[in-house]
């Protein structure tokens, strides 16, 4: 079991910035890989960035080259989410990945609410 909170959503005008920050406790040594994913008002949950042991990245189109996966060790996993646009909006989701004994399995916090105004 993982158990994954979130923290630094807001509110912020479009252009600001904001950064995520998820702490993963538990079975953390079973992770191989994290994520953030969002949910807008009205609309499915989707992939925002995600990031694997060995730190290899991977990003949203939408956002790529403005938003910044990181992980700093098993435990902490960071978004830095620059030139915000309103259609950013939306709660943000940690997500984690373990895979334990052949089979997969996923965790999710949450989630934290991201506002950009226009």
């Amino acid at each position: 079991q993982v158990q994954l909170v979130e923290s630094g959503g807001g509110t912020v005008q479009a252009g600001g910035s904001l950064r995520l920050s998820c702490a993963a406790s538990g079975s953390i040594g079973s992770i191989i890989l994290m994520g953030w994913y969002r949910q807008a008002p009205g609309k499915q949950r989707e992939l925002v960035a995600t990031v694997a042991n060995g730190d290899s990245t991977n990003y949203a189109d939408s956002v790529k080259g403005r938003f910044t996966i990181s992980r700093d060790n098993a435990k902490n996993m960071y978004l830095q989410m620059n030139s915000l646009k309103p259609e950013d909006t939306a709660v943000y989701y940690c997500n984690a990945v373990t895979f334990v004994l052949g089979r997969s399995s996923p965790y999710w916090g949450q989630g934290t609410q991201v506002t950009v105004s226009s």
